[in-house]
């Protein structure tokens, strides 16, 4: 049988080429590990919901120290799961470094190792019936928990790929007081959905029934719980989130949030070759520069961009508006709006939606 293919580079790159910033980091954590342990805090398993087809699925998740359940017995149990790690805890949390995590799915086991910062993010082979499935995830110590996967049925050749700020949630998030205070603090009942934005992206999966949604961010996996309950609170279409690890790498201070987006737009091209995505974004920080050069490098692979403008005073927040150039086809057209009404309105005219 294949064996899993773990496409982390981090996972298998030698302590000695290391970023200095990246060993530090490495030092806090195992510090912050054995305090953690002493305390008695157990690793959990985060799951995030993943994505794939009937042969091979992704699968997505984190593993962090967490405190155990309380002497009041279930009343406590939120703690040590995804939905107990709300706002700034979820950036204090330990992740455990390179722990093997079991997953369980389709009567197979597999054994893969998490990264630096505790993320797993693997393709495992699979024979699978086309829609939701779910793997079973667990490490040494922990509960098993369920990890949702969206499997796409031969066929299906449309797909969307979203992005997540300022175009499914209203959050300026280049103002960096109000991003942290969204950040580390707001819970999901006090975050703003862009107007339209759901029923938008709700008719576009019934138009295409069986198509993938992909939510896309340069946000940190600290916040997938968060946002995974905005989203399913708001009604979006549930879909696979891809989000990012903030801190230095083995080789740089920072990952860089547009690599991260270009990157998986690429793997989503290469994984599903005949699938055309309808791209959603917005024109206030890289979403049209983005869009812009993956049209051009898998022009076979985009349908329609549909970008989300910013009103004058969030534009002002968010520093500006873009002022890439949009380059639409007769075949992959562009489509701007305010909200998500005005875009469906633009989809329907030309036949999109």
């Amino acid at each position: 049988m294949p064996q899993p293919e773990n496409r982390n580079p981090e996972a298998t790159t030698p302590v000695a080429i290391m970023h200095r910033a990246a060993r530090i980091e490495d030092w806090l954590h195992a510090a912050r590990e054995r305090f953690a342990r002493r305390r008695g805090h157990q690793p959990t398993v985060i799951p995030y919901t993943g994505y794939g087809s009937t042969e091979w699925v992704r699968i997505l998740c984190r593993v962090l120290l967490t405190k155990p359940p309380g002497p009041s017995g279930p009343a406590k149990k939120a703690r040590t799961d995804a939905a107990g790690i709300r706002g700034w805890r979820s950036f204090t949390s330990v992740p455990v470094n390179d722990v093997t995590v079991t997953i369980e799915i389709d009567g197979a086991t597999h054994r893969v190792r998490a990264d630096r910062g505790g993320v797993v993010d693997v393709v495992v082979p699979v024979s699978l019936a086309p829609g939701w499935q779910v793997a079973s995830l667990s490490t040494e110590g922990s509960t098993a928990v369920e990890a949702p996967v969206f499997i796409v049925a031969p066929g299906v050749q449309s797909g969307i790929v979203s992005d997540v700020d300022d175009t499914v949630m209203v959050t300026a998030l280049p103002r960096p007081l109000l991003a942290a205070w969204n950040t580390f603090v707001l819970s999901e009942h006090a975050r703003v959905p862009t107007p339209g934005m759901a029923v938008l992206l709700e008719r576009l999966t019934a138009t295409t029934p069986g198509s993938p949604v992909i939510y896309l961010s340069t946000g940190a996996w600290n916040v997938a719980p968060t946002l995974t309950r905005f989203l399913s609170r708001n009604l979006y279409p549930a879909g696979a989130l891809l989000l990012t690890d903030w801190g230095p790498t083995h080789d740089r201070w920072f990952r860089s949030g547009l690599d991260h987006k270009r990157d998986n737009l690429r793997r989503l091209a290469e994984e599903f070759p005949e699938m055309r995505w309808i791209l959603v974004g917005d024109d206030g920080q890289h979403d049209e520069a983005i869009y812009s050069d993956f049209q051009q490098e898998y022009p076979e692979n985009v349908a329609t961009v549909a970008i989300r403008q910013l009103s004058p005073s969030e534009a002002v927040l968010a520093g500006g508006r873009s002022k890439d150039e949009a380059r639409g086809t007769p075949e992959s057209p562009w489509i701007y709006g305010p909200d998500g009404s005005v875009i469906a309105d633009q989809l329907a005219e030309r036949g999109l939606l």
